[in-house]
């Protein structure tokens, strides 16, 4: 191929595939080095978060309040709030952190994005698969449901975390008092996104205004996968999709719109 050749759509998608994996190694080794067990810290690290609120929610006895396994009630709410938060908020840095790997022609600003954002759920995936695992294997947790809504539930705010990141991303980029101002931010989500409460448990005027936080349909929706009809949920499928998508389509126009003027450093 020479150069000032048109790339066919089929070619640039194997090239991003190339430069997303190289910035994928390139992110694990920056934050997690090569010694010790390096980037086995990925999910290790998530693992441990949700090990520790587990043991403190079941030595506080908490079950003993409810009839639902507060044990299985914790890990289809928190892992995936962190999962998300976690996602959206390492989007922010991915430009500056990175900048000096846009003189390539084939890195863009978008790819450092993606990069970010799939390390972080790829980490959070394996957490949770891995800690659901032992947790049914010593018999604190029952089996899932629906495994299959709960893996839709979870891709569907893997896609929410990475509308979020893109539109914070590209806010920062102009206001950088933005990124302190959602770091604070963020703490006062976490009550937010239904991760510690059911949308039933609440008052019915109260539940009219929760539903329209699309965090809450993918905690709903995960706990649905988990618990089955044994819950009264009250997730929608299409105003989640919707969400993202109008994330996506709101966060890509305006990566797009700024990302010609980015200067490598």
């Amino acid at each position: 191929m020479k150069y000032g050749d048109q790339t066919s759509f089929k070619r640039s998608r194997v090239l991003q595939g190339r430069v997303i994996k190289a910035l994928l190694m390139r992110e694990i080794i920056t934050r997690y080095g090569r010694k010790n067990i390096g980037f086995l810290w990925l999910f290790v690290e998530p693992l441990l978060l949700t090990f520790v609120i587990v043991m403190m929610w079941k030595f506080l006895r908490a079950d003993k309040v409810s009839t639902l396994n507060i044990v299985a009630f914790t890990i289809t709410g928190y892992p995936m709030m962190m999962m998300w938060r976690n996602a959206s908020s390492r989007a922010i840095g991915a430009i500056s952190a990175n900048l000096s790997l846009l003189y390539h022609r084939n890195v863009k600003v978008l790819d450092t994005i993606l990069s970010r954002v799939i390390l972080e759920v790829a980490g959070a995936t394996i957490a949770q698969i891995l800690i659901m695992v032992v947790l049914i294997t010593i018999g604190w947790i029952d089996i899932p449901s629906d495994p299959l809504y709960m893996l839709m539930s979870w891709t569907l705010m893997a896609i929410f975390a990475l509308g979020l990141g893109l539109i914070l991303c590209a806010i920062v980029q102009k206001f950088e008092a933005i990124g302190k101002i959602w770091s604070a931010l963020a703490f006062v989500m976490m009550p937010l996104s239904g991760a510690f409460f059911f949308v039933h448990s609440l008052p019915s005027q109260v539940r009219e205004y929760a539903l329209m936080i699309p965090m809450i349909h993918g905690s709903e929706m995960f706990r649905h996968g988990y618990f089955g009809d044994s819950v009264t949920t009250y997730e929608s499928i299409g105003f989640l999709i919707v969400s993202d998508l109008v994330l996506l389509f709101i966060g890509l126009s305006m990566i797009k719109r700024f990302s010609k003027g980015v200067e490598p450093q």
